[in-house]
This record gives structure tokens, sequence and C-alpha cells, in this order.
């Protein structure tokens, strides 16, 4: 049988090399590309056409959560699994809607990555049981989502979006060219508006509002 083939993208190279040094014990797996960035995923993926991508979600340039459907565009044989240090119910949802078929921390075991890119190459979804339960938590406790009197300005419409498809308040700042403090009160407002408790409640309602649609 062929190698399982791997494009690793992980803008820490200590996180990254450790990867590779895992994956290359491996007879089966095979790394054939690295990258840092979202940019250079979709570049890599377009060239090597692998099959599975490990991706990182925070990283420069372009987050994972921009690239997935980029890279599905460009390598729609390619199945992702998405690598993170700390997960969030939008992230994952969002990652899962834009086309990765696996999702995991950073803090898995070797066992469970090499488990996961096995699964993920057959085509199965592969989503961390801490992972998972944090999603079925929110499925199981909705926020009181529900319309106001008070709609949302379109600044914080958009905010809503960029929060949505996981950004950071410095990466919505830099998206929207204000300043970090200015989307703090974005947030803020729309948490009162929709009467939601925390920025996961607020991303599940974009989600759910069909308003969490990727950056072409």
């Amino acid at each position: 049988m062929k190698p399982i083939r791997i494009l690793v993208v992980d803008n820490e190279s200590i996180v990254r090399d450790g990867m590779v040094a895992i994956l290359s014990f491996q007879k089966d797996l095979k790394v054939v590309a690295e990258g840092e960035d979202g940019l250079q995923a979709i570049a890599l993926a377009k060239q090597s056409k692998p099959d599975v991508v490990l991706l990182d979600i925070q990283m420069p340039k372009l987050n994972g959560l921009e690239a997935i459907p980029k890279i599905k565009e460009v390598a729609p044989s390619s199945n992702i699994l998405v690598l993170t240090a700390f997960a969030e119910s939008d992230q994952v949802y969002q990652a899962v809607k834009s086309g990765a078929l696996g999702f995991l921390l950073k803090d898995a075991t070797r066992a469970q990555l090499l488990q996961a890119i096995y699964d993920v190459a057959a085509g199965k979804a592969s989503i961390q049981p801490e992972i998972a339960m944090k999603v079925i938590h929110e499925i199981n406790h909705p926020a009181e989502l529900m319309y106001t009197a008070d709609p949302l300005t379109p600044r914080e419409l958009e905010t809503l979006k960029l929060i949505a498809r996981g950004l950071s308040n410095q990466e919505i700042a830099e998206t929207l060219t204000v300043h970090e403090r200015t989307v703090a009160k974005y947030v803020s407002s729309i948490l009162e508006k929709l009467h939601l408790a925390n920025r996961t409640q607020a991303a599940l309602y974009a989600v759910r509002e069909g308003l969490a649609e990727p950056k072409k």
C-alpha cells in the first residue's frame, strides 16, 4: 500500500518539527510538505495534493478556518485534520462546516494523533472526545437566542460574522481597521443585545442564523 501523504502546517516551528518527527517513524505515513501560515497551506496543498492536511488554526496572514475552504477548492481530495491549542465550540462548528473532517487538540497523545490521521485519510470524521463533549454541552444547553428590539449596527454585524469565523479581537480589529478596544465594545454590545453570555454563544448564534460564511 502507498503511504498516506501528509501536509503539516503550523506557524510554530517547534510544534511542526515535533509532528514531523513523530510521523517519520511510521512507515505508512509520509510528510510531503511543511508550511507556516494559511497562504502557504493553500499553495502547498495545490502543489502536493496530500491525502491529509494537518492544519493549525491560529496562524499569520490567513488563519486555519479561513484556509480550509480554499484548500478544499484547490485540493478537493485532500482531507483536513485541524490541530489547535484551545478549541472553542464555534471553531469546531466552523471548521466542520468549511470542510474539515477532524479536530484535535495539540495536547493529544501520539496514539490519538496517529489514529486521527488514519481516520481522516479514510474519509472518517475524527473529533477528540474532549472537544465533542464541549460541542454536545453547547447543543444541550443553548443560550436563549432571540432577536432584539435594539438591532445590531452594521459594524456589530460585521464583528459577529468575524467572531463566527474564529477571529480574535486583534484579528477583527485588523480586518475592520479599527482599534482593538473598539472591537471589545462591539463584542460587549452584541452580547448585551442578543442576550448571550459569551463569544462561543455569539458564534453559535451566527452559525445558526446563516451569518458565518467563510471569507472568499
